[in-house]
């Protein structure tokens, strides 16, 4: 199934989306897609087919976001944690996630139309690496995209996120890049994953368990949770305009928590020489990853 799909709305749908967009819109929404093996179990198939499923669902979802004028969208693909997983279920999922990056890169016309920009945020250096050339050569492909943003956690956790920030943070100082005063909140996240986005306005997770595992813990402290019981291959639209709604009953108190951390200090020339280098050898290393063997 393809990344970008045909809109499936019906008219009453659209009509209602257009309604919700008379109101304040987010502009960055994080999905955290659970309940594809529960999927799986329920309707009696094999557990690649609900994760096969819960593609599609992304697919879908992503339409949805775009007709709703969502430019930015995080998807929690792949934790670290599911590393400790059944060896027959891991490589599963590394296949199908290779047959979707490799479709990917197929339809790299019709992504750079539609104007998508690709992000993989995670610890790439512990995939496989012809895993990690498709993901380098659909980044470095679609980094220059500006209208839409679809950022891939695969591979991820925010301890893991957090900890690579502050090596990063600890050998700048080593490195006389910056000094230890130069260290504060906004150069911790300029470090992070996450560091060319804004932190989500809403976060959605399915399944009805009431937790964030390990997911965008740093980024979400300003951010609307919505919990939906359904599992993740069963989301429809309604439930993504519900969240919306709700993040626009909120949205008044939610603003006045933004106002109160907008104070924040000016980058001296020191920690932008070195933010800028960072960027570059992330850069860098990618690069390397696509022109690997």
């Amino acid at each position: 199934m393809s990344w970008i799909i045909d809109n499936s709305l019906t008219v009453f749908q659209k009509f209602c989306i257009n309604v919700l967009k008379c109101g304040p819109v987010p502009k960055h929404i994080a999905f955290i897609m659970d309940g594809n093996r529960r999927y799986a179990k329920k309707t009696k198939v094999e557990k690649t087919e609900g994760h096969s499923k819960g593609f599609e669902k992304l697919a879908e979802c992503l339409q949805w976001c775009k007709e709703l004028g969502v430019k930015e969208v995080t998807v929690y693909a792949f934790s670290i944690e599911n590393f400790k997983r059944s060896e027959d279920e891991v490589n599963a999922l590394m296949q199908l996630a290779k047959e979707k990056f490799q479709k990917l890169l197929e339809e790299k016309d019709k992504l750079m139309t539609n104007g998508v920009c690709i992000r993989v945020i995670g610890n790439l250096s512990l995939l496989p690496p012809d895993f990690r050339k498709l993901i380098a050569e659909a980044v470095l492909s679609t980094k220059d995209n500006k209208k839409a943003i679809l950022n891939v956690a695969f591979s991820y956790t925010s301890r893991d996120e957090i900890a690579t920030s502050m090596k990063e943070i600890v050998g700048g100082v080593d490195n006389h890049e910056i000094n230890v005063e130069d260290i504060d909140e906004n150069l911790i996240s300029q470090c992070l994953y996450t560091n060319q986005s804004p932190d989500p306005e809403v976060l959605v997770r399915t399944s009805g368990e009431v937790r964030l595992s390990d997911f965008l813990l740093w980024q979400t402290s300003n951010t609307e949770i919505c919990f939906a019981k359904v599992l993740w291959p069963e989301f429809c639209v309604w439930h993504l305009l519900a969240c919306v709604f709700k993040y626009q009953r909120c949205y008044s108190d939610l603003q006045k928590y933004d106002l109160q951390k907008e104070v924040c200090c000016e980058r001296n020339s020191r920690v932008t020489s070195f933010l800028e280098n960072l960027q570059q050898r992330r850069f860098e290393q990618l690069e390397t990853y696509a022109k690997s063997c």
